[in-house]
């Protein structure tokens, strides 16, 4: 099987869906500016009225990009600021996750702008907690007997227990492997293949775009032909551009 490289295909057909526009498209790789910044955490996710997120503990950040007023984002564990061109981030390399959060945040903001997606600005405020409810609501019609969650979402894995109990739920995450959330063993990000073996639906992180972890995951989730949705905002112009299934209730 070949590998696969999910950011690499969906950067391709980001740059032919570019290219196939006239000369009287809205997009000009040379004239409009991208401008990528790390929102703080009252920015990206306001009071949520829990203190276990990520991003309130610094773990992680949640990078912007503002193209003609559309909004793209994209959560990574690396920090820092870019301005520049639509030209200069589809130059960019994707051997590092600042790279990869600027170039997904913008080619995000891009395809909002276009129209060709939607819910990229991640919800805020009372969003997580009605986010929660919704996937609890989803969950129980899908019909799984194990759940994976890829990438610890404390309010999604806190929902999926309610739901399923602690027994049918496996989530793995690469800052808090070993530790025990709702009763659940966090297993270690670098190795999921666990997950895949034992459980029928994986909702993963978006995240795993930035980080570099997806290819690994998705050829495990082929090989054990498990369905895979992607959760959060990172993952919204990808999903629309290669096929992914996505679900994300309250983002904007």
């Amino acid at each position: 099987m070949p590998k696969i490289d999910v950011l690499q295909e969906a950067k391709s057909l980001f740059i032919e869906l570019l290219q196939s526009q006239t000369n009287a498209s809205p997009v000009d790789l040379q004239e409009e500016i991208v401008i990528s910044r790390p929102l703080s955490a009252a920015e990206a996710i306001g009071d949520t009225g829990r203190d276990d997120f990520p991003i309130l503990r610094g773990k992680e950040v949640l990078m912007q990009a503002v193209y003609r007023g559309a909004i793209g984002q994209a959560f990574s564990a690396a920090k820092g600021d870019f301005h520049g061109t639509l030209g200069h981030v589809l130059k960019l390399p994707l051997d590092r996750n600042f790279e990869r959060a600027v170039f997904i945040a913008t080619m995000n903001a891009v395809l909002r702008y276009l129209g060709k997606i939607e819910k990229t600005v991640h919800c805020k405020d009372d969003g997580p907690k009605r986010c929660a409810a919704c996937l609890a609501e989803w969950i129980a019609g899908q019909g799984s007997d194990m759940i994976g969650l890829v990438g610890l979402q404390p309010a999604l894995l806190e929902a999926l227990v309610k739901t399923l109990g602690s027994e049918r739920v496996m989530t793995s995450d690469l800052a808090e492997a070993g530790m025990v959330r709702c009763d659940v063993k966090v297993l270690d990000g670098m190795d999921s293949s666990e997950i895949f073996e034992r459980c029928q639906l994986v909702l993963m992180t978006g995240s795993t775009l930035v980080n570099g972890t997806i290819n690994d995951l998705m050829e495990n989730a082929i090989g054990h032909e498990t369905r895979v949705v992607f959760y959060g905002t990172t993952i919204a112009g990808t999903a629309y551009l290669i096929g992914l299934e996505r679900w994300c209730a309250c983002s904007m």
